[in-house]
């Protein structure tokens, strides 16, 4: 009878080690996946909050330069851009700004008003500042015009 040939292949504890060894690789593989995907849901968060922000920086910067008269009603929050043309309204709401159509979603926390470098609560305005609220970061905004000659004539 001719020798029994052996057969080479892993043992068993061989066989496990690697197991081990695997499973904690992937384990450390999904850890790192899940901060990823944490970190990159709040940069998103983050960036839908600036954009937000700057659009409605460059709308309200668009409509103090195109518009002669800027009014502000504090008894229902509505900032008002007038010139022969058209007139836009802005609603100032808690949670949000509705420009006609648009909605920027911003909680803003004070609205301060100027005319001519004093500050003012109602009324005509050549100057705007908003400040947000701390879950946005209490960013600012400060949007101003140069006045038309009817604003002082008006006066």
């Amino acid at each position: 009878m001719k020798g029994v040939k052996k057969i080479r292949a892993f043992t068993l504890s061989e066989m496990l080690v690697v197991l081990l060894l695997t499973v904690i690789v992937v384990g450390l593989a999904f850890s790192v996946l899940n901060l990823v995907q944490r970190q990159m849901s709040g940069i998103e968060s983050n960036y839908a909050r600036n954009t937000a922000f700057d659009q409605l920086k460059q709308s309200l910067w668009v409509d103090f330069h195109q518009h002669e008269d800027a009014w502000y009603t504090p008894k229902n929050n509505v900032l008002l851009f007038e010139n022969e043309m058209k007139s836009v309204t802005y609603e100032l709401h808690k949670d949000y700004v509705v420009k006609q159509q648009d909605t920027f979603q911003l909680e803003i926390a004070d609205i301060k008003l100027w005319l001519h470098g004093h500050e003012r609560t109602a009324g005509e305005m050549d100057a705007l500042e908003l400040t947000l609220s701390k879950a946005h970061g209490k960013q600012q905004l400060f949007v101003f015009k140069k006045n038309a000659s009817n604003t002082y004539i008006n006066r």
